[in-house]
């Protein structure tokens, strides 16, 4: 087996710059390095590349009850169904299909009355949709209704699609910053030969001011990426037969 004898030739940058605390990103790294024979020497350009991405949520969960107490079964039923049949009818009417919604009901007895509680919980991808049919409910139904505050959150498939957003982001980067590096090198940037992603992180953001309310005050999630791209170089003076 051939011995891998490599030659370095390390390029720091001006000025690191920070990421996530008090790490620095690293300076490109120019390689020659023999893989095959002594008579084959292929050079190297090691860079990082890092990114940022922010996501507001997608979804939103809310939480409509109505409730009645009447003297018999037959009528507590008859109450709060004619409020739940309105409710589930205002969703058809704004494109909410039935697999987005729940209903439950919870039946009870206190003395000689009986009480019914039945609770609709909705999913939204639509904040809109979301905020008109909360309107039309309360105007209907008034204080007949109680329409709790939405809960916002991030979806798998949204998180999904984050996380691959910030990594090719962090490596579209790492290639734009190693095609500048082997311009001022005079040098041809080949193919890449090695990815590696080396740290990933992600934190929440919320408006606790607004409770989350309105499109400027979504719940976001940042996620970073730090990747490490090795590229093989060309000599410019060189022709490749």
């Amino acid at each position: 087996m051939d011995n891998l004898n490599r030659g370095f030739a390390a390029v720091q940058p001006a000025a690191g710059r920070d990421f996530a605390g008090n790490e620095k990103e690293q300076g490109p790294d120019v390689r020659t390095v023999n893989r095959q024979s002594p008579g084959t020497r292929v050079r190297e350009l090691q860079v990082t590349g890092t990114a940022e991405v922010c996501c507001p949520a997608d979804r939103a969960s809310v939480r409509v009850s109505v409730g009645s107490t009447k003297e018999s079964v037959t009528e507590v039923t008859n109450s709060v169904s004619r409020r739940l049949e309105y409710i589930l009818q205002s969703l058809r009417q704004h494109g909410i299909s039935e697999t987005d919604d729940s209903v439950r009901r919870f039946l009870s007895r206190e003395e000689d009355l009986y009480r019914l509680d039945a609770e609709v919980v909705v999913t939204f991808s639509d904040f809109e949709k979301m905020e008109q049919f909360c309107s039309v409910l309360l105007e209907k139904l008034d204080k007949s209704v109680c329409v709790g505050t939405p809960k916002f959150y991030h979806s798998a498939e949204c998180l999904g699609q984050l996380r691959k957003q910030v990594c090719v982001s962090a490596v579209e980067n790492a290639q734009q910053k190693a095609r500048e590096i082997s311009q001022l090198l005079g040098q041809m940037l080949g193919n890449p030969v090695l990815v590696r992603e080396d740290e990933t992180r992600e934190w929440r953001i919320e408006d606790e001011e607004n409770g989350g309310r309105g499109h400027s005050a979504l719940p976001t999630i940042t996620a970073s990426s730090r990747v490490s791209v090795y590229f093989s170089l060309k000599d410019r003076s060189r022709k490749n037969f």
